[in-house]
């Protein structure tokens, strides 16, 4: 999951239970708010028709106990009771018609009301259970009020609606202390059932007013009510009670009351007034309360809303701005992190590699930052800085390497100078000895091999191979200098232009990089084929392609070779592939001179090596004379053949000056694998059979000069004074006049810097007084040792 859901998520989960939370709470306090409203508009609706029935229910109790006691006027009274009780009841019945509420008992019982008042007109039963029915129905009334309008779910209310129902609870004590003493009658006598419900009405509406009322009477209301029970009347009230409890006379039948009890019937009108008055203030005080009390619920209802609206708005700009923070150090943390990944970290690596400084600036520092992402940026920065200094140790340990290299291939090249020098001097010697000039001519060849193998050495331990031209020179001269590298140079066929030439200081890489795919070529195709070497301009500089016949190779060897050509290979690749390093070396070379190397299939089945040279590396060519390439040009080697087997044809051979195919040498073996060196252009090792001695020369008609002895020479070099004077010195036989001239050295013009050292001037060393027979025996030991370095070579090469 993103950090960003994770962000979102964070915020939406205390959002919702936060909205959840006040969606509940706002829906209980306007639900709470309906339920004050409804019951305010309930009271105001039924209550006020209710308390009339209910004292309409008292009036007309007392005054059928009045009836049932035989007093003078009750029957007239009886009937206005009743009269005002029908009223009352009527008017309640139209109003509570809400099901859902408590006021269908009331009604229920209203039912039964004619039943009850015809039991008392006919004075059946009992007076007690008459009157005990009204009661009932008065109880009920309380009760309705009790439950409809006290507001137990709010304390306050419930607090503010006590006092209300305890004074009808009292009201209703007094009423039946009135119905008893009404129904005591003209003879002043109660039964002993009826005394006994006089003393618990006493008693309880005494309890009523201690306990229940006066503690919570407002301020206004206790007043009002210190008014009312501080009147004479209700002064009158408590002495008739206390006259009642105390100035009794036990009967046979009952109890006889004091006289005092005829002055409660006014008194009892008197502040029974007073006290309904209280009563209908403290029910609308109720009802004012509770529809503040909706108003404020309502009220708070828009505040937490109001609020809690706020509330989320803030934690939303909160997170949105949390989130966007966070995100957008994480994005620059991002940022950063890819730029050093994907460049400034190669191009400190790289730095490293070409041996330069690098700037402590361009990486990433530690900042101390103590936030998390502080801490992130910090540890890449480490990471960053443990890499670089890895990257340094091996740098430093690759250059080390490459002077250790180095200095080993300058060392060898001093050596191979040397032999080189030493092949050409015996070549000037012993020239007249064709045998001996063939043998000489394959020594120079290999040695030519092993200085290009030093120079390979050279390039990949990061060098560069220096040249040493100072003049432009023509295609057709650098590839006849690169064919001359390579042992088996007469199966090589040029083709190349004139009118092109190459730039002075990368001379000696095209030739050398040209060089490696032709020994390649030669060697891993059949001896007798022939390699092709041609170059063409192009729209993007200079092509050259090698086109060998050799056995074919799949699409996935080719993209692999491609692979090695064009990225650089770490001394890890290189260890492994120590036996082929030709393709890392063409490559190296390549990318030193900005070139493309592409192997692919030919069109005769074998590989095609497609060289493409930048546009700038070439310049036309001006009306010159052609001229020799100051490397060597390919060998001219005359073969030795004996006496007897000679042909007749080389008594004929054209002068030395005409250009004259070269035969192949009956006595030279074909091209020899050597260790160390690559496949021929995208091909492993081919099996090809040996060439046949016997088979046709190839002619390849080449400009030949002479040396100073009279022999073919490599390559064309200043005419030194004694020229002239050495054959005359030295005749040459008389068959060398039918013979090439070789071509001749000139030692170190083309080698590196790193192997090219101030030649250690030689000490004339005096005519050796060996004998023919001497010298014999140590150059076949020479040999000897030779070939046998070459066959272990061949063992150890996988």
């Amino acid at each position: 999951m993103r950090l960003r859901t994770l962000l979102i998520w964070l915020a939406v989960v205390p959002t919702v239970a936060m909205g959840t939370q006040v969606t509940v709470t706002a829906d209980r306090l306007l639900e709470q708010s309906a339920r004050l409203r409804a019951d305010v508009e309930a009271a105001e609706r039924v209550g006020a028709p209710l308390y009339t029935l209910l004292v309409d229910m008292q009036e007309e109790r007392t005054a059928t106990a009045a009836q049932w006691a035989g007093t003078d006027g009750a029957e007239a009274e009886l009937r206005v009771r009743r009269a005002a009780t029908d009223t009352a009841a009527a008017e309640f019945r139209s109003l509570a018609d809400d099901p859902s509420r408590s006021f269908t008992e009331v009604t229920r019982q209203l039912d039964r009301l004619p039943a009850y008042r015809q039991r008392a007109d006919t004075r059946s039963g009992g007076a007690d259970s008459t009157l005990a029915y009204y009661s009932d129905v008065i109880g009920k009334v309380i009760q309705v009020y009790q439950q409809e309008f006290s507001h137990a779910e709010d304390a306050e209310l419930a607090h503010a609606s006590r006092p209300v129902v305890s004074m009808l609870q009292a009201t209703e004590m007094v009423a039946r202390e009135d119905t008893v003493l009404a129904l005591a009658g003209p003879s002043g006598e109660l039964s002993f059932v009826g005394y006994d419900q006089f003393v618990s009405s006493l008693g309880a509406q005494r309890y009523l007013h201690e306990a229940l009322i006066v503690p919570h009477l407002t301020e206004r209301d206790e007043r009002f009510y210190e008014r009312v029970v501080g009147s004479e009347d209700w002064q009158a009230k408590t002495r008739i009670e206390n006259a009642v409890l105390s100035g009794h006379k036990d009967t046979v039948v009952g109890i006889k009351v004091p006289a005092e009890v005829g002055g409660w019937k006014s008194a009892h009108a008197n502040f029974s007034v007073q006290m309904t008055t209280l009563n209908i203030d403290l029910a609308r005080s109720v009802l004012a309360r509770g529809e503040a009390k909706a108003a404020e619920l309502q009220a708070e209802v828009a505040w937490l809303i109001a609020g809690s609206g706020g509330g989320l708005l803030a934690v939303v700009v909160v997170v949105v701005f949390t989130t966007r923070s966070v995100l957008r150090r994480l994005r620059e943390l991002h940022e950063r992190t890819v730029t050093v990944a994907e460049e400034t970290l190669p191009d400190v690596v790289a730095r490293l590699e070409r041996g330069q400084t690098v700037d402590p600036g361009a990486l990433p520092s530690v900042s101390g930052d103590r936030d998390e992402v502080g801490r992130i940026s910090d540890a890449f920065a480490r990471a960053v800085a443990v890499s670089v200094d890895g990257h340094r140790r091996l740098a430093a340990e690759r250059h080390g390497f490459g002077l250790f290299a180095s200095g080993i291939a300058s060392r060898t090249g001093n050596l191979v100078s040397r032999q080189l020098s030493l092949t050409e001097d015996l070549q000037d010697t012993f020239g007249h000895d064709e045998a001996l000039l063939a043998q000489l001519m394959r020594s120079d060849q290999l040695t030519v091999g092993m200085r290009r193998q030093i120079e390979n050495l050279l390039i990949l331990a990061g060098g560069e191979v220096p040249d040493p031209h100072t003049e432009p020179m023509r295609v057709a001269d650098l590839l006849r200098e690169a064919a001359a590298e390579v042992e088996d140079f007469r199966r090589i066929e040029r083709q190349a232009l004139d009118e092109t030439s190459v730039e002075p200081s990368v001379i000696s890489q095209i030739s050398h990089l040209l060089a490696e795919l032709l020994d390649n070529a030669t060697r891993f195709s059949p001896p007798r084929s022939k390699v092709v070497i041609r170059a063409e301009l192009v729209a993007d500089g200079l092509t050259v392609e090698i086109e060998d016949r050799g056995p074919r190779v799949s699409p996935e060897r080719y993209e692999e070779m491609n692979g090695r050509l064009h990225q650089a290979p770490p001394y890890s690749v290189l260890a492994e592939n120590a036996h082929r390093l030709g393709l890392f070396v063409v490559g190296h070379l390549a990318d030193q001179l900005g070139a493309t190397v592409t192997l692919r299939r030919s069109v005769y089945g074998g590989t095609c090596a497609v060289v493409v040279l930048p546009a700038e590396l070439l310049l036309p060519t001006e009306g010159e004379t052609p001229r020799e390439p100051a490397r060597r040009e390919p060998a001219r080697r005359e073969p030795a053949l004996p006496a007897p087997a000679a042909e007749p044809a080389a008594a004929a051979a054209p002068a030395p000056s005409d250009p004259e195919p070269d035969p192949e040498p009956a006595a030279e073996p074909a091209a020899a694998e050597k260790p160390g060196r690559e496949p021929g252009p995208g091909k492993e090792p081919d099996s090809a059979p040996e060439p046949d001695p016997r088979a046709e020369p190839e002619p390849e008609p080449e400009p030949v000069a002479h040396t100073s002895a009279g022999l073919p020479s490599r390559r064309t070099k200043a005419p030194r004074p004694a020229a002239a004077a050495v054959p005359a010195a030295r005749p040459a036989p008389a068959a060398a006049a039918a013979r090439p001239a070789l071509p001749e050295r000139v030692p170190q013009t083309h080698i590196a810097d790193q192997l090219r050292a101030p030649r250690v001037p030689e000490t004339r060393v005096p005519q050796d007084t060996a004998t023919p027979e001497e010298v014999a025996d140590a150059w076949a030991d020479y040999e000897q040792g030779t070939q046998t370095v070459e066959e272990e070579l061949r063992r150890d090469q996988p």
